[in-house]
């Protein structure tokens, strides 16, 4: 099916006021519904985008559209919640979103000439302190983000104001002298002599510099972070298999023994993805 043509614009109004229909009703006649407030949903919509995320990092279509259903519900569940108390609705925020997606894009509604994506990004960043009134490019990073996607933000919002490095090969230099600051606070010292809030400092900075070598290359940090964790997951349970076929428990295995395993289950990857997880 071809879902590219203006064909489907209708169907899809349809279903969108479907949805406000059916959130309608279930707010007017379901005990659990009409109980929610936003408040009780936020928790519930912080899980259901996690489950979103995973469905997009293992490419899994089917899956995906049903997160974003869900997630699209949550959105409209507030919208409606605030209408209930005067502040606004969906309309209100739809065309907000719209206004706010002209106001920023100049090059594409505007006089503004803008022939590249940094250029873009760039502009972009400057056209929300104009918004927010912030006096920092940093003011826009929430300050509840996961520590390893707020120092990509605040990476990016820095490039966005012109601070950052020229050159990868130039991160990468940082990358090394951040990590034999790491290494010093450990060199020639037995453990009790080690200083662990001094030790926590360096290996901060250490993987500041390494989500800044990976936006320079390319790489989402928390991407590639959550696909290493789903391999070992993957590969681990492997493990705790085979050794339930033996009659016992992984701790009953020589490191020797879990490293066969291991080797086993990095060959039965799947193959032309390399490191992907186990089918």
């Amino acid at each position: 099916m071809d879902y590219n043509t203006p064909a489907r614009r209708p169907l899809q109004l349809e279903a969108f006021n479907r949805l406000l229909d059916v959130l309608e009703r279930l707010r007017a006649e379901c005990p659990w519904d009409r109980k929610q407030t936003l408040e009780s949903l936020r928790h519930l919509t912080i899980e259901e985008t996690y489950e979103l995320s995973d469905a997009i990092i293992r490419h899994d279509l089917p899956d995906l559209q049903k997160e974003l259903g869900d997630v699209m519900l949550h959105l409209t569940f507030y919208a409606k919640i605030a209408s209930e108390q005067g502040a606004f609705d969906i309309a209100d925020v739809l065309n907000a979103q719209c206004e706010k997606l002209i106001f920023r894009h100049p090059h594409i509604y505007g006089n503004v000439q803008a022939d590249d994506e940094e250029t873009v990004k760039r502009n972009w960043e400057q056209l929300k302190l104009q918004e927010k009134g912030n006096s920092s490019v940093l003011g826009g990073v929430p300050t509840s983000l996961p520590a390893l996607v707020k120092a990509m933000r605040i990476q990016e919002k820095a490039r966005g104001a012109g601070f950052d490095w020229e050159k990868p090969e130039q991160v990468w230099e940082k990358v090394q002298e951040e990590l034999a600051e790491f290494g010093d606070e450990f060199s020639n010292l037995p453990p009790a002599k080690i200083n662990a809030e001094r030790a926590a400092a360096e290996f901060g900075d250490l993987l500041f510099s390494l989500i800044n070598f990976a936006r320079h290359a390319g790489i989402n940090p928390e991407e590639a972070l959550e696909r290493t964790n789903q391999k070992f997951m993957q590969r681990f349970r492997y493990l705790e298999t085979q050794a339930a076929q033996e009659g016992q428990q992984l701790r009953d295995l020589t490191l020797a023994q879990m490293d066969v395993y291991w080797e086993q289950a990095k060959k039965l990857a799947a193959p032309n993805t390399g490191e992907a997880p186990l089918k």
